[in-house]
């Protein structure tokens, strides 16, 4: 059989990652404009309504003026939009992309579709802290605080155990210890709920491992997740090109001249930042940070140029519909990890039958 010349391999390769990046860019349009729409639309429909023209006055009058009209229905909608609303709309939209920015560089670095972003034992660590924090009695913020810390900590002990122990084989070994630490601290949840001394503090816990955005939405947690994730998010995208080499094997990335224990690092620290603080603000969601790089992955390919950001995308507009469909159709507040999962594990059986995915 005749090879393919090497300049002919090459104009052939260049056209697939041309094709790639083609059906990326129209992708990030249509999530971006997807995005806009529903979030117009979440700012209009709840138990009160407004028009779409009442949304423009207001958002006009807020940004260029002219100020709103006196009156009591233009300052209940300012309340209900910008108190309530939209907070919590940014929030489900920041949460969605950090968890599936996360779960898209791990699935790289273990070289797994079935990696999440809680591979490492960051929610199960983060879970303990905030049902340490409700039975103790702290208020909100430290609630956030201390599930924050307990995720970090769990993973600290996964990756120094697995250095200890890993030699060559560390990133398997970093899958091992992670599972083992996070059944660990499954289990210590589950005797702080058996030791709770009320009613209230139990259900409390519950509903918090079961996700929700009703008690976290507030501009401060929008601001504090929204830092975090520009702060982790532009360290990934310029090491975008290194992360396509770890698809090779270490080994290969290694002799293309990547600095692969120094990558580790930087996708492990990034990684487990956000999505520490977005399972601290907001509880455990399941499903996202798995389904969602797997799905832009099967459409846009494994470049990493194209696949962070509409990963980020793909994830906020997953988890804003999510949310509506809570908040809107759902009667009370139904908490979103529910519904992911219940959406999420059907969808993502069917994507791993439908894809051909190859890691090397």
């Amino acid at each position: 059989m005749t090879q393919i010349p090497d300049k002919a391999q090459t104009k052939v390769k260049a056209s697939e990652i041309s094709s790639s990046s083609s059906r990326g860019f129209q992708l990030l349009f249509f999530l971006a404009l997807g995005l806009l729409a529903l979030t117009a639309l979440g700012a209009v429909r709840g138990r009160v309504e407004f028009l779409l023209s009442d949304l423009w006055i207001l958002v006009k009058a807020h940004l260029w003026g002219p100020a709103l009209p006196d009156s009591p229905a233009y300052r209940q909608m300012e309340v209900v939009v910008f108190s309530i609303r939209l907070p919590r709309i940014f929030l489900s939209i920041l949460v969605g992309g950090a968890l599936s920015v996360s779960g898209a560089v791990y699935q790289n670095l273990f070289r797994n579709p079935m990696v999440a972003p809680d591979i490492l034992g960051v929610s199960s660590g983060a879970g303990v802290g905030a049902s340490l924090a409700i039975v103790i009695g702290f208020p909100s913020p430290l609630i956030h605080l201390t599930a924050f810390v307990f995720g970090l900590s769990a993973v600290f002990l996964v990756v120094t155990i697995s250095q200890i122990a890993g030699h060559n084989r560390s990133l398997v070994v970093m899958i091992l210890v992670g599972v083992v630490v996070s059944s660990l601290f499954s289990a210590f949840g589950s005797f702080l709920k058996y030791i709770s001394s009320d009613d209230q503090s139990l259900t409390n816990i519950v509903l918090w491992l079961m996700g929700s955005f009703a008690q976290a939405s507030s501009w401060t947690n929008v601001l504090i997740l929204l830092g975090v994730t520009i702060l982790a998010y532009i360290p990934l995208f310029f090491v975008s090109y290194r992360i396509n080499a770890l698809a090779f094997g270490e080994e290969e990335a290694s002799s293309m001249g990547v600095n692969v224990s120094g990558l580790k690092i930087i996708i492990i620290l990034c990684a487990t930042l956000m999505t520490a603080t977005a399972t601290a603000i907001c509880g455990l969601i399941g499903w996202v940070g798995l389904l969602i790089p797997h799905l832009c992955r099967f459409i846009v390919g494994p470049n990493f140029q194209i696949l962070l950001p509409t990963s980020l995308l793909a994830g906020g507009l997953f988890m804003l519909l999510v949310d509506s469909l809570v908040r809107l159709v759902f009667p009370g507040e139904m908490p979103v990890g529910i519904i992911t999962s219940l959406a999420g594990a059907p969808l993502f059986i069917y994507v791993l039958c439908r894809s051909t995915l190859k890691w090397n």
